[in-house]
């Protein structure tokens, strides 16, 4: 049995990563990858995804479509501060590589009605296409499937303000209106989960490091820039929250503990913007959300560990 899904990305550091597990699990059936504003420069996000999709050898197999270039109602924040480039300095070769013509709101509202109740999306950047395939098509949450997001934190600590947590302060207003669109959705949240399991220590890196595989070489590439500032900041290994987003969907025997909650997201705090209130289940709100809390750390770092040493051939020579 085959996961057919849609990948929404910002790709930098893990955003690459996740595309590696939707490229290569054997359960995955990648339909498309749609581009969001978010980590860092558009047409830089766009470069990394190509280069993912070259070095799992699928490059030219798996439509890329351009999607929102801002927050619907604010300016872009970039994260290169923590991401540089997002993909270590890596380059190739770009030459007759172009997204298609269509856009990913559109895309999306397309591919989830050719197959309605069918295709799952994980939407690891900032939920702005997401949020505005519901505003042009209203359907478009009915015939998901299922929408994996990895944002916010569970009443927890943010890590790009006190409060918030990156996608979600970057479009806080799509944020909020995903959440009341009806979709069903589990949220991967940045604190807890992502930071006390889904962080690879020195050991996991070198473990990675030494598979020596194509796959382990743009890995420890791509996070060098992102390990480098979480050390700075007290996180001892390279943080991995995308990656964990799209592994629970094909892997759901990872999840060791998950609950309802309702979800919703502060908009007009001055201190306080894409917070992400989590009502776990006193104080009479609906639930709208699964929110993960806990998962099988071991066994993602073991998933993540075997796909990276699988023996690819790369489309394109990566310029280092």
């Amino acid at each position: 049995m085959t996961v057919p899904l849609i990948i929404d990305t910002d790709t930098a550091q893990d955003d690459c990563v996740a595309l590696i597990t939707a490229l290569l699990d054997p359960v995955a059936d990648l339909r498309a990858i749609t581009m969001v504003a978010g980590n860092v420069g558009f047409d830089r996000q766009v470069r990394n995804a190509y280069l993912t999709l070259s070095v799992t050898g699928r490059l030219g197999e798996v439509p890329i479509h351009l999607g929102c270039r801002r927050p619907m109602v604010r300016e872009w924040a970039s994260a290169e501060n923590v991401h540089g480039d997002g993909a270590g300095g890596l380059d190739m070769d770009m030459s007759g590589l172009a997204p298609e013509t269509e856009h990913a709101v559109d895309a999306l509202i397309r591919l989830a009605a050719e197959s309605p109740g069918e295709l799952s999306v994980v939407a690891i950047g900032p939920l702005t296409n997401i949020a505005m395939a519901v505003v042009k098509d209203p359907s478009f949450a009915r015939n998901v499937k299922a929408l994996y997001v990895m944002g916010g934190s569970n009443n927890g600590r943010g890590n790009i303000t006190a409060a918030a947590e990156f996608n979600f302060y970057v479009d806080p207003e799509a944020a909020k209106t995903v959440f009341s669109a009806g979709f069903a959705v589990t949220v991967v949240p940045w604190d807890p989960l992502t930071l006390r399991q889904a962080v690879f220590g020195q050991e996991r890196l070198d473990a990675i490091a030494a598979l020596d595989t194509p796959l382990a070489r743009f890995f420890t590439r791509v996070c060098a820039a992102t390990l480098e500032f979480d050390r700075s900041v007290g996180i001892d290994g390279t943080t991995h929250p995308d990656s964990l987003t799209s592994a629970v969907l094909f892997h759901p025997e990872l999840v060791r503990q998950a609950s309802p909650y309702h979800v919703d997201v502060e908009t007009a705090g001055e201190l306080t913007r894409g917070y992400s209130a989590m009502s776990w289940g006193v104080h009479g709100l609906e639930p709208n959300a699964t929110v993960i809390e806990e998962i099988d750390a071991e066994g993602f770092f073991t998933y993540l560990k075997t796909l990276l040493a699988t023996p690819t051939k790369p489309s394109r020579d990566l310029i280092y």
